[in-house]
């Protein structure tokens, strides 16, 4: 019975800035247009929970159909991948977006969130809550330097 070695992948994890830039990107390609349309097509009441469904929409199913990218995150050479390096699914990123950044931060009413954006400048692996949940990490296009 002949037995497969799997050679490690390099990780090339992306850091704070870059993961910052990609969501602003993202917010205002992505989350500026939705919110115009959202106005434009809902109630004055609804506007908020339609914006909010299809920006997370958006966050969970645009990385799988498009290997890991958000259009922030192409535009900057990185994307989502699991740990192993290979692309994420729909359950990767249900754990990712909803059970990650949705349910701990909100429980923990955004203090999660800046635990994360500390863990994301402080770690050497550049992993945040959400990405040890789902078990990801952001990576870049480029190769590593040094």
């Amino acid at each position: 019975m002949e037995t497969e070695t799997l050679q490690p992948i390099e990780m090339n994890p992306v850091g704070f800035w870059r993961r910052l830039g990609a969501n602003l990107l993202d917010g205002l390609i992505i989350g500026v247009p939705l919110a115009l349309l959202s106005y434009l097509i809902s109630p004055a009441d609804e506007n908020e929970w339609f914006t909010n469904a299809l920006s997370a929409v958006y966050s969970l199913l645009l990385p799988v159909l498009w290997f890991g990218y958000t259009v922030g995150k192409k535009l900057l050479g990185i994307r989502i991948v699991k740990m192993d390096g290979s692309q994420v699914g729909i359950g990767t990123m249900l754990l990712r977006v909803f059970v990650g950044m949705y349910l701990v931060y909100g429980i923990t009413l955004g203090i999660g969130a800046i635990v994360s954006a500390i863990m994301v400048a402080a770690r050497e692996d550049k992993r945040s809550i959400h990405d040890l949940i789902a078990g990801t990490y952001v990576t870049s296009n480029k190769p590593p330097q040094g």
